[in-house]
Order: C-alpha cells, then sequence, then structure tokens
C-alpha cells in the first residue's frame, strides 16, 4: 500500500474518525520511529496487550494507526468470544487475532501459521503478553490431506500456497487437515485467512464445520483464489453446504448485516439469532484510540 492510500485508509477508517488529528500523529510517529531504531518496536493494542512490529509490517502497524486494523472482524471477535472459550487462528500472521483472543477476552487460542520467519513474530507477541498459558503456536499448513506444500516466504501478510505458475521465493513447510489438528475440541470461533487456499482447508474441516458448537468463521473473501481456480462463490457455496450464511458485521451498533456490506472478510454463522444475543451482551473493550 503506496504513501497516499495508507494516509487514505487511516483518515477514514471508523476508528479514528472522532480524532484523524490524533491519527496521524501515531502514523508519523511510527515513521520516524520505526527508521530511526532498526530493530522491533513494541506498540499498545486492546485492553493491557501490546504488539511488536518493524518496519514493513503493515498488517500489524494498522493497529497502531487504527486501534483495531480489521475493525468489523476484530469487533465480532471481542463481542462474540467469552473467557476461556476455544478460538482458532488459521494464517496467524504475527498473531493478532490470537493476542485479541488470548489477552483481551482471555480464551483460549490456538494460532497456526506455517512461515518460520512469520512464526518467529507470532511467538514473540505470544510471549511478550505473558500468554503461553492460553495461546499454543503451530508452524505449519492447512489443507485437505497431510504433507508438504511450497509456501512463499517474503510477502509478509499475503504469504501463499505457492501456484503451479508462480516462480516466486518459497519454503516447503508441513500441512495437516484442520480437523486433525484439533481432534475432537470445537472452537467457539474461526478465522481463515489464508489468501486463496481456503477451500482446501474448508475440505479439511468437514467434521468441525458440521459441528454445532462451531458459532461462526470469518474468512477472507476477495478473489485471491483465482490463482488456484477457485472463485469466491465457490467458497460460500461451501460454507452454505454445512449451514452457515454469509453476513457483515457492524461492531459500533454490534448487529449483523447482508453479507453485501461486508469491507474485508466475511462472517459465516449458522444461528444468527444465538450470535445476536451473545453480541449485545459483550462488555466493552479498550483500545488505543476508544473503546468498542
Amino acid at each position: 500500500m503506496g504513501l497516499a492510500l495508507t494516509v487514505r485508509f487511516i483518515l477514514n477508517h471508523p476508528m479514528n474518525r472522532p480524532n484523524r488529528i490524533g491519527a496521524l500523529g501515531r502514523f508519523v510517529r511510527w515513521q520516524v520511529s520505526s527508521r530511526l531504531m532498526s530493530g522491533l518496536i513494541a506498540f499498545p493494542f486492546v485492553e493491557d496487550t501490546q504488539l511488536v512490529a518493524k518496519r514493513g509490517m503493515t498488517g500489524a502497524t494498522g493497529n497502531w494507526y487504527c486501534g483495531l486494523h480489521e475493525v468489523e472482524d476484530m469487533g465480532f471477535l471481542l463481542h462474540l468470544l467469552r473467557p476461556g472459550e476455544f478460538f482458532l487462528d488459521v494464517g496467524a500472521n504475527v498473531g493478532s487475532y490470537t493476542v485479541i483472543a488470548a489477552g483481551a477476552v482471555g480464551a483460549r487460542a490456538m494460532a497456526v501459521e506455517p512461515v518460520p520467519s512469520t512464526f518467529a513474530h507470532l511467538s514473540r507477541n505470544i510471549v511478550l503478553n505473558g500468554l503461553s498459558s492460553l495461546a499454543s503456536m503451530k508452524c505449519l499448513g492447512l489443507s485437505d490431506h497431510a504433507g508438504t506444500v511450497r509456501f512463499t516466504r517474503d510477502l509478509d501478510t499475503v504469504n501463499h500456497v505457492l501456484a503451479d505458475n508462480e516462480q516466486l521465493p518459497s519454503i516447503e513447510v508441513p500441512i495437516t487437515t484442520l480437523d486433525e489438528l484439533i481432534g475432537e475440541e470445537v472452537p467457539i470461533l474461526i478465522k481463515i485467512d489464508v489468501e486463496g487456499h481456503e477451500l482446501s482447508v474448508l475440505k479439511g474441516a468437514e467434521r468441525t464445520l458440521n459441528a454445532s458448537a462451531l458459532l461462526a468463521v470469518v474468512m477472507e473473501i476477495n478473489g485471491s483464489g483465482a490463482r488456484y481456480g477457485i472463485s469466491d462463490a465457490t467458497l460460500v457455496d461451501q460454507m452454505k453446504s454445512h449451514g452457515f450464511k454469509p453476513y457483515a458485521y457492524d461492531p459500533f451498533e454490534r448487529r449483523l448485516l447482508d453479507a453485501s456490506l461486508a469491507g474485508g472478510n466475511t462472517i459465516f454463522v449458522r444461528d444468527s439469532k444465538q450470535v445476536e444475543e451473545r453480541v449485545r451482551s459483550a462488555r466493552r473493550y479498550r483500545l488505543i484510540n476508544g473503546s468498542i
């Protein structure tokens, strides 16, 4: 994302509208400090948690600029989960969602991140926040079978399974299925952000997706499956076959919306009434630029 697009994103972010000057101040402070200090920098996150990041980690630094980078989906996590419940973070990157779930809510989390260099940053954020007893970490990928695949390694938040026609720096990583990884325990919420490999992850999660205890799945649907010949409509149909319907979420009004209003990821819910009752009754959470 270029400078102009980044500034526009920051100014238009819902959490920044009450104080755009403060948001720009955070942006400028990060640009200066990340150039003066070549290493990692810790910044405050949700409640008393922190994130560690360095220059170029756009997924992490968006949380410093905006409080919650993906406010609809992160807000949904905060409002849906309760302490002690199980959250599965597939494609965890540096662990923003896992830190929210375990560190702010007090849920139990499992973070799955296949790229070793990114996994090191994930581990650092878990240790920094003292979450080792609540958050487990797995350095592997998920698919519809066990084995190995090649992943890109230098693309930050958009690392992905190497497509047949791609010639990019890559590494070989182990993979397994979601069902095999978690066994009989069913999460309340799953987040899936695997840059186009979602269908294979879903096919390896048949037992879990059929379990009534699973209330929602937050999944990235943005056309990235096209590199593997998979359409967004195929993903929606796959979720519908398990009884889930697509929604967006308004974290300020705490209500589910028509999926066409989704700004980024899509939230799949099986029992909308149960989910809406939970999100309405959740407590508020303190951010660096307000509360939600």
